[in-house]
Order: structure tokens, then sequence, then C-alpha cells
């Protein structure tokens, strides 16, 4: 078997990655100059929603795994670290049942989310809060994954634009690129919404939409923000020391940086402001073979960030020992 990844972000990362470990030959390809160079490296990278939140589709079988997995990945992967920081979000989403949450779910008052946030001058009455949330440095792991899949013998091709999947009687073989042909027993589309168009020519409609973010990055004291802070009007997170990640719903960049700037005591300045677009799959992950020989084979998900050390572990499992992974079994394509 010899397998070409589409796609050096986080999910396409960990799928080369996971496939090298089982001593699969593997080739990541990527139309940018370097990993996570598209919308992984516009991701909030918020790992949470594990004990509760929307979890569409196949992604219900998945979550489960996700916290482990990410420990796993910790330990085997040099560059790869876990900032398990908790997370305060509100409203209060309390069910019909009443005050209950799920279980790893916390109601707090404002004394407690104080305690959590010194700095958060403008706290709300009430929150919810998740010590088992925690969030990654998305550049920095996938660019990890793809040092260690290399590590493990992948190949790795950048500046790969214009891909396309060459066909033979029927059979994918391979991928065109600008930077040459590369042979493939299976050819696995982890390009987000780019897998729309890499599909469309073998007369599959992938029902993949693109969702726009804004993602804005900001310098600041260490420490400012501890945890998730997440309202109805911005999420913010420390990315790693001094670096935090803002996302809003205000209906300007300088608005919401006034409102973060309003909420928070301390001193901080935008360093870059960008707009990334989430692939969404209709019904939760799409991940699975495309043709019925398998040649073509897709993995997209929302959010990828959270699912991938998961997802690359068995999409890896499947296609080395060609037997389907059960947890997979609500991802496939065509929907059922």
């Amino acid at each position: 078997m010899r397998v070409v990844v589409v796609g050096a972000g986080i999910l396409g990362a960990s799928v080369a990655y996971h496939l090298a470990c089982r001593d699969v030959p593997v080739t990541l390809v990527e139309q940018g100059p370097g990993p996570a160079t598209g919308v992984t490296g516009d991701s909030f990278a918020w790992i949470g929603g594990t004990t509760g939140g929307d979890w569409p589709g196949g992604a219900e079988d998945l979550r489960h795994a996700v916290l482990a997995d990410w420990q796993r990945l910790e330990r085997e992967v040099p560059g790869v670290t876990v900032r398990r920081t908790g997370s305060l979000t509100w409203p209060v989403p309390y069910g019909p049942g009443g005050g209950r949450l799920s279980e790893g779910r916390h109601p707090v008052g404002r004394t407690a989310i104080q305690a959590l946030e010194p700095r958060f001058r403008t706290p709300p009455d009430a929150a919810v809060h998740t010590p088992s949330d925690a969030g990654v440095d998305p550049v920095a792991v996938t660019a990890a994954l793809v040092a260690a899949a290399r590590t493990r013998g992948a190949r790795v091709g950048y500046e790969a634009a214009g891909a396309v999947l060459r066909t033979e009687t029927g059979r994918v073989t391979g991928v065109d690129t600008a930077a040459g042909f590369r042979p493939a027993s299976v050819v696995v589309l982890a390009a987000g919404t780019g897998a729309v168009g890499l599909a469309a020519p073998l007369g599959i409609a992938l029902p993949v939409v693109g969702s726009p973010a804004r993602l804005l990055r900001l310098a600041a004291p260490p420490g400012l923000v501890r945890s998730v802070v997440a309202g109805p009007d911005f999420e913010v997170r420390e990315v790693s020391a001094g670096r935090l990640l803002l996302t809003h719903t205000r209906a300007d960049d300088d608005t919401a940086v006034a409102g973060l700037r309003a909420a928070f005591e301390g001193e901080f300045r935008v360093t870059g402001s960008r707009v990334g677009v989430r692939p969404m799959p209709e019904g939760g992950p799409l991940i699975g073979p495309l043709t019925p020989d398998g040649s073509a084979y897709v993995a997209v998900a929302h959010s990828a960030v959270t699912l991938a050390p998961t997802v690359g572990r068995l999409v890896a499992a499947e296609l080395a020992t060609g037997q389907a992974a059960p947890e997979l079994g609500r991802c496939r394509f065509p929907r059922t």
C-alpha cells in the first residue's frame, strides 16, 4: 500500500503521522509553503465540549476518546503540548429538566469566576466551569506531527498547488500537482473545503460547506487570561505565554478589541487578524472511502483540532488493516 494525503492541516498531518507509525509508505502534499497554512492556522483550537456541547452525527461516537488520544499524542510526539486550563462559558445552558449540567461541568458564581480569572473586571453573575477543557497551539502541533511523520519515513511536499486526482479505468492512481505526480493506491482528501473540488471530477458531491470565522492574535502580559473564556460576544484564550487568540461576534474587530479591553484589566495589542473558512460537513464528520474500491478516501471534520488525534488513529488503522473501524460507522459517505 502507498498512501497520499492531500492537505497538511492538523487532520492530514495526524493521518500521515499515524500511517507512518504503522510503517505504511505515505506522502503528505500541501499547496501552501508549510504545515497549517490554511484553516488550521486560523483555528481557535479549543479542545472542549467532551462533557457536553454539540457533537453532530458520528462525532458523538468519537468524543469519549478525544482527551485520551490527546494525552497519548502528547507522550508520543515531541513538540505537542496541551494547555489544560479549563473553560468558563456563559450564559448557563439549563435544559428543560432545570438546573442540571452534564457530568464534568459545574455552575459557578461571580466569586468563583473572579478566583479563576483575577483580571476579569466585568464577569457575569454565573457561568459554567469545565475543568477538563484544554487548548493547543494548532500551528505548533501540526508542525510537530509532520516532523514526527518524517522521522518515521513519511515524505512531505509543499507548494503542491493545483492538486488533481488521476484516474485509470475508474480507479484513483495518485495525485497530479504543480510539483509532479504522486502515485498512490489510496488518496486521502484531508484538505477541508478543498476536498469538495478534489472529489467533484469523480462525480461525487461532498456535503461540505465553508463557514467564515475571524481570528485575532494579541500580545498581552502572560497570564492575563488563564482559562478559555467564552461569552456571547467573544471567546478568548492564551495559546502560549503572552499570546492570546480571540474570536468574536461583534460588528468589527475594533469593537471586539474594545470589548475585551473593557472586560479584562491589562494592556494588549493586536498582532494579526485573519478570516478562516472552516469546513462544516453536513451531519457531522465525513470520514471513509469515497469510491467502491477505496482508492479515494475523505477525512473532513469540524472541529478538526479536537478530533485530529482520534481520527488520525482510526483512519490509519482502517487503511493499514483493511478492517472498518466501528467508531467511524456514522461518519461515512454517502450518508445513510
